[in-house]
């Protein structure tokens, strides 16, 4: 009897412990989930706008979208493995090298994006400083102690399964969001100079700026030197309307001008600008996020549009 009290008392602690570190890991892992699902959904709900923050964020311009499809299925694979707890060993383990990854990215860019908004989450703001270092520490944390404290994952079929379903429809979203934007109609008529006109005849390219954004400033002062044959342009300020003659005169692009941002914006939806919409004959032939406007570009693909000569 004796002996047995002592073996009781003796395992009590490494129970206590085990069952602390269990509960400490699954409360990590679904908190930590939660973060994964919202941003990762964002991310597939909206990647054309995903993709544009990603290339404000140093993507290389044209690979936006891309990085947020596939940061968006990583992170809803990892929220997937965190909330199920035979795989949560494994969501602890994706979750952490993706933070990790943002982490390092950040830290990369940080001369450049510090300031700036991260736009990780589509409510939350934060902005790229120290408090993002330590608010993706605590994350990384969390996503160490689901590793560390969870039982072994076992069984490969379902991640593999959720994670080819999320790269279905990641491509599907993809696919359905560049079709509505290819589809979209400018709308008719514009006022442009103070007339009414119709923006669906022939070539046209819609440039909305920020007047007091350098980046604007120097991407219309490199329009301004591009040989634009037949294509009227049409720059649309994005506040400040009264600098809208000013700026055009400054940079010395030959452009009209529209204030009716509200009516372009809806049907042409961008972040920040600057931004650009190549339409011919009404249709839309390609857009130009933010990143698309550092010089040389976008005058090699305005060259392939037949819009510049």
């Amino acid at each position: 009897m004796a002996d047995t009290v002592v073996a009781t008392a003796a395992n009590a602690p490494r129970f206590g412990t085990a069952s602390w570190k269990h509960t400490a890991a699954s409360v990590c892992a679904i908190l930590l989930g939660l973060i994964f699902l919202i941003s990762g959904g964002w991310k597939l709900v909206s990647p054309l706008r995903a993709g544009e923050l990603l290339e404000q964020a140093q993507v290389p311009a044209g690979l936006g979208v891309l990085g947020a499809a596939a940061l968006g299925v990583l992170e809803l694979l990892a929220a997937f493995l965190l909330f199920v707890p035979r795989f949560r060993r494994w969501g602890g383990l994706l979750g952490s090298a993706l933070l990790l990854f943002f982490i390092g990215w950040i830290a990369y860019y940080y001369p450049v994006l510090v300031g700036h908004e991260c736009s990780c989450f589509p409510i939350v703001k934060r902005t790229v400083g120290p408090g993002f270092f330590i608010g993706d520490a605590v994350m990384l944390l969390m996503g160490l102690a689901a590793f560390a404290w969870s039982p072994r994952a076992r069984g490969w079929k379902v991640p593999v399964v959720a994670f080819t379903a999320l790269t279905i429809a990641a491509g599907a979203s993809v696919f359905a969001h560049a079709a509505l934007q290819q589809n979209a109609q400018v709308p008719v008529p514009v006022v442009v100079d103070g007339k009414p006109q119709n923006l669906a005849v022939g070539k046209v390219f819609l440039f909305f700026y920020d007047p007091s954004c350098m980046h604007c400033d120097a991407a219309s002062k490199f329009m301004s030197t591009l040989n634009w044959g037949d294509t009227r342009i049409v720059a649309i300020p994005t506040i400040n309307p009264q600098w809208a003659a000013s700026f055009l005169h400054d940079t010395k692009l030959k452009a009209s001008t529209s204030l009716e941002l509200d009516k372009l914006k809806k049907a042409f939806p961008f972040v920040d600008p600057p931004f650009g919409v190549a339409l011919e004959n009404g249709r839309v032939k390609e857009t130009f996020g933010q990143a698309q406007f550092n010089e040389p570009l976008p005058a090699p693909d305005l060259k392939k549009l037949g819009f510049v000569k």
